[in-house]
């Protein structure tokens, strides 16, 4: 038997084992995919990329219109291993997000995150966890001002240093990208770290580096075919490792944060997040379940840094361009800063309900800058139906917001920059199918401080400068894909208003 065995081996050339070996795993796929009944129809899919290459990362929001418009408000896509499927319409999304919310969530658990963050923190864990921290963080926001006059101070604080950095440019062409960064920072910092970060800090700018580089890259081709591949993308050199590498960079900082709190912390006197959390940690050590503990502490507390910068930034950096490229409209929010709150009186938050017009743009900035345009990713617990179809456990929910924020039905002029839909008869308009903090019980928890943050930066940078293109420079609405939908790099002129 051995020589038998010996003499079929070497007739079986190596070209011919892998052309078997490529053949048998085809077969398996293809019987993975007929298994599905009732299933979101789709496109095509080729053999283990599935619908990767259908959705150009450059160009998705366009490839995805085609698709939604040939197969319907709810699409089954594959992507690697991972099942997908696309929600389309408010009703739909109502349905599954709120009315069926038991069904759909959790966050799906990419290979890049699970090395990364483990199961912890704020935005990619589970379970109880989830429940834990979130229940924690947002009783610890209100704690530390959310609502109250405190952080509202802080903000307003925060602003003057703001202005009084730009004012140091004397209306010459700069890149807004990095002062706004490290103003709207040092809020999520003052809570979390309990102080602020000078604009000069070279660590703190190196920080915010970091993380403008992680959210960019997150979004690369490389990072999107390690959570597909990752046993293969972890021997090959791509943007998936510098990744790694500054959350690891993050992840250190708000350890050394950490330890220097523990040196001087004192349980009666809780000066912010991290001390509000080690009396927690304290308080739960006897419970071999908790998940209170320090890997918690430092997945959580960059959770809130990378959110609490990163999005409110992006949002603020869209609206000084969009009202550079529409003075116009610049022009009408300064006309109503200069009648409801004039030039001294500093911009609060009690001001927006007298400032339906500053409202509006602020809301149009969000539905055009549409950062987010798929939502953060849910993921089906438990075989379910919706619509009619199908979606087994584990399939990953997509919420299409772009359609939405864009639907010819709800806005008159959806692509185009126009504060009027959120007015009528001059006041100021809510609307349904207006989800940039998505809906549900994962709902974005910093939605109530991005709100107030958006209202008292915009409306006092708007007080203070007009905003303009740089002589013979063309501003462009292209934009940078990432973990948020980011404008490209640019400059602008910020001209000190009389």
């Amino acid at each position: 038997m051995g020589s038998l065995a010996a003499a079929l081996w070497a007739l079986l050339h190596p070209q011919t084992l892998l052309l078997g070996a490529v053949t048998f795993l085809l077969f398996a796929d293809f019987l993975k995919r007929q298994r599905r009944k009732n299933y979101p129809p789709g496109p095509w899919r080729l053999p283990f990329f599935g619908n990767f290459f259908h959705l150009d990362l450059e160009q998705s929001q366009l490839a995805l219109k085609r698709l939604v418009k040939k197969y319907g408000n709810l699409i089954g896509l594959e992507f690697g291993p991972i099942s997908t499927v696309v929600i389309t319409g408010l009703p739909l999304i109502k349905e599954a997000l709120v009315h069926m919310d038991q069904h759909f969530m959790n966050r799906p658990v990419f290979p890049l995150q699970e090395h990364i963050v483990k199961g912890n923190g704020l935005i990619m864990s589970n379970g109880q966890v989830w429940k834990e921290q979130r229940r924690f963080a947002l009783t610890a926001l209100r704690n530390f001002g959310l609502g109250k006059k405190s952080l509202e101070e802080r903000i307003q604080e925060e602003v003057r240093h703001l202005t009084e950095a730009i004012k140091e440019e004397n209306g010459q062409p700069f890149d807004p990208h990095f002062k706004i960064n490290n103003a709207v920072s040092n809020i999520i910092c003052s809570i979390t770290f309990g102080k602020r970060f000078e604009y000069q800090d070279a660590q703190f700018q190196e920080l915010l580096g970091l993380l403008d580089e992680v959210s960019y890259m997150s979004g690369s081709v490389s990072c999107q075919l390690y959570n597909f591949f990752p046993w293969i993308m972890k021997f090959i050199p791509g943007s998936h490792r510098t990744v790694i590498k500054n959350w690891e960079k993050l992840k250190l900082f708000v350890s050394q944060m950490i330890e220097k709190h523990k040196k001087d912390w004192n349980p009666d006197e809780t000066r912010d997040f991290i001390d509000a959390y080690l009396k927690e940690m304290a308080k739960n050590a006897e419970k071999p379940t908790s998940s209170f503990h320090e890997d918690n502490l430092i997945i959580s507390t960059l959770d809130l840094f990378f959110a609490g910068t990163e999005t409110t930034s992006t949002t603020l950096r869209w609206a000084l361009l969009y009202l550079a490229l529409h003075p116009e409209i610049q022009e009408k929010v300064h006309a109503e800063i200069d009648t409801v709150i004039g030039q001294e009186q500093q911009p609060s938050v009690a001001a927006r309900n007298s400032m339906p017009y500053t409202n509006a743009v602020i809301h149009e900035v969000q539905r055009m800058g549409n950062i987010v345009p798929l939502n953060v990713p849910r993921e089906v617990t438990a075989d379910t139906t919706l619509a009619g179809y199908h979606l087994p456990k584990g399939t990953m929910i997509m919420t299409n917001l772009t359609a939405l924020h864009r639907d010819p039905t709800e806005w008159a002029t959806p692509d185009a920059f126009n504060p009027e839909h959120f007015l009528e008869n001059g006041q100021f308009k809510k609307s349904e199918s207006f989800l940039p903090f998505s809906i549900g019980k994962r709902a974005c928890l910093g939605e109530q401080l991005a709100k107030s943050e958006l209202f008292i930066f915009f409306t006092s940078l708007m007080q203070k400068f007009t905003f303009r293109p740089p002589e013979n420079e063309k501003l462009s609405l292209k934009c940078r894909m990432g973990i948020t939908v980011s404008p490209v790099k640019h400059r602008l002129c910020a001209v000190p208003r009389a």
